[in-house]
């Protein structure tokens, strides 16, 4: 009995033995944990799809955006979107600095730098999402699909002109038209968007009556300008622009613009804009009433909608308040300061008694 349990007691330890030799054998020849890791994910992970991959080569550098537009270079090759190369130039001109690629910091200029024409075609065939209904289109398509043909893009309300505020996924414009309380309300009832809609005809209609009114004026003259950047004599040189002096009604004027009413630091702002003001420079024994409005002009391509301005010049008060110049966006701003001057046409008209 003792000898039977002498063998068992030796079977179960040489069985143990074994075990913990086996487990020391695989611990020493198996992967570290961390490797174990790497080499796991590698094995899941799935390779970047082309398109996202020249989405992160063909960016620009500033933005981190793929361009919509005009793709420009610096002669290193590093790649900007319009936007981004116009906005780079206008802060340097605000600082009185060259414009430098924010890669490899390299002078940048409308001169030195180049589009990129092979990039732009490249990137209007790269897909990107509509924001309506997620699907993927070739770029150079996405803008019509969203604007005309996209069933999820929002549409307003056929009768929205008459007062209706219902905004919706095209697919479902039929199915509110059919709903909508709109088409039988009474006169009565849409005369407050009646009104809102005379009250914008109104004003546009203000604006040619005046505009036909001055050119039966008997004095009416018209100046291709350019304006060219200066800076301030104060301790911290702010830019300013303005015209060399023209002449007009027999006498002498100059046209001065700044950027954001002379703001202290106008880099510090992500909204821009520009206002002018006419300047009278030579004497003058009578007043001298003036509309004026400034234009594109021939040689210029500023964009801006035409406004009238009207100013009682006078020897003691020779200088026009400063008006916005009414241009789009800041983007066109910027475009404007990008540039070595401003081109545009100042037509004047002259009151007589």
């Amino acid at each position: 009995m003792e000898m039977a349990d002498t063998e068992a007691s030796s079977s179960t330890t040489e069985t143990v033995t074994e075990t913990v030799t086996d487990v020391e054998k695989s611990e020493e020849f198996s992967e570290p944990e961390a490797k174990k890791r790497k080499l796991s994910n590698q094995q899941d992970a799935k390779p970047d799809k082309l398109e996202l991959r020249l989405g992160g080569i063909l960016c620009c550098a500033v933005c981190l955006d793929l361009p919509k537009a005009a793709i420009y270079q610096c002669t290193n090759g590093h790649l900007m979107c319009a936007g981004c190369f116009t906005h780079v130039l206008a802060d340097a001109r605000l600082r009185d600095e060259l414009a430098t690629c924010p890669n490899c910091r390299i002078e940048i200029s409308k001169s030195t730098a180049s589009r990129n024409l092979a990039v732009e075609k490249a990137v209007s065939e790269l897909p990107a999402e509509c924001q309506y209904c997620n699907k993927e289109f070739p770029r150079n398509t996405l803008e019509r699909h969203e604007e005309s043909l996209c069933e999820e893009r929002i549409t307003n309300c056929p009768y929205s002109r008459i007062g209706c505020p219902w905004r919706g996924p095209h697919h479902e414009v039929q199915e509110h038209e059919l709903a909508c309380a709109h088409p039988h309300r009474s006169g009565a009832e849409v005369m407050e968007a009646l009104q809102v809609i005379d009250q914008r005809n109104e004003e546009e209609k203000r604006l040619y009556d005046c505009i036909f009114d001055l050119l039966s004026y008997e004095k009416i003259t018209f100046n291709d300008l350019q304006m060219k950047p200066y800076r301030t004599d104060e301790f911290v040189h702010k830019l300013f622009y303005e015209t060399s002096r023209f002449s007009a009604f027999n006498n002498q004027w100059v046209v001065k613009a700044r950027i954001n009413n002379s703001q202290r630091d106008p880099t510090l702002s992500s909204e821009r804009d520009m206002t002018y003001q006419l300047i009278l420079k030579t004497k003058t024994t009578l007043p001298l009433s003036v509309h004026y409005l400034a234009l594109r002009g021939p040689f210029g391509d500023m964009k801006v909608n035409p406004k009238i301005h009207k100013f009682d010049f006078t020897d003691a008060d020779n200088e026009s308040p400063y008006v916005a110049l009414p241009l789009p966006d800041t983007a066109e701003c910027n475009r404007l300061l990008a540039a070595k001057a401003i081109n545009f046409r100042l037509i004047m008209f002259l009151i007589t008694k």
